[in-house]
């Protein structure tokens, strides 16, 4: 697959970027781009979140009243879950969310979630862009002129470039990512992939 390289006003430079069959022309799974999202969604919890069961509570450990007579449930502590302030049942504990997968099958989910990227024609490919100091306004004017600005754009580049990443920070819709860092997250999270020359490279030969 060809794509033709479009210049920062938005129009053809008259060059081409071809993209592998194999990284971005497969059978796409979707199962497994379901589990590697449900990874990187489950890597990004805290797991910090904590209720107090009953021994944690305060309260007095005294009976509150006796075991039979009253007509009532019998109960052995103000600290049971069954009154106000007392503990919670089955409440969370901290614990860790993360779980393994293995390289193949992310390796899978990708090609896949490119794949449907190429397939739905939401795949552009850009110059190399080079700017003097990093300037919110130039981004902006690329975005309108890819027509992309309506769009959540992910910005594969590379390789590092300060001030074209600088330029997309204070941009909400505009995702920079170095190619070697693509996720399956970040693609189909994005409507629209905009790879920076060279960086179809990187993901032909990091996936293939």
């Amino acid at each position: 697959m060809e794509l033709a390289v479009l210049n920062t006003q938005g129009k053809e430079t008259g060059r081409k970027v071809t993209l592998s069959d194999a990284v971005f022309g497969v059978e796409a799974n979707d199962h497994a781009i379901y589990l590697d999202v449900k990874q990187y969604l489950a890597d990004q919890r805290q797991g910090t979140h904590k209720s107090k069961q009953r021994n944690e509570v305060a309260g007095s450990t005294r009976k509150l009243k006796r075991q039979k007579g009253t007509g009532g449930a019998r109960a052995g502590s103000i600290k049971s879950p069954l009154f106000p302030g007392g503990g919670r049942i089955f409440g969370p504990v901290p614990r860790d969310y993360r779980f393994k997968l293995n390289k193949k099958l992310k390796q899978l989910a990708r090609r896949s979630a490119l794949t449907y990227k190429a397939q739905a024609n939401a795949i552009i490919a850009l110059e190399a862009v080079k700017l003097e100091a990093p300037k919110t306004k130039t981004m902006v004017a690329i975005a309108e002129a890819l027509k992309v600005s309506d769009k959540k754009v992910l910005l594969v580049l590379p390789e590092g470039n300060a001030n074209l990443q600088l330029s997309c920070r204070n941009i909400p819709y505009v995702q920079p990512v170095l190619a070697q860092n693509v996720c399956t997250y970040d693609v189909m999270n994005a409507s629209a992939v905009v790879l920076v020359e060279g960086a179809e490279n990187v993901l032909n030969t990091m996936l293939a």
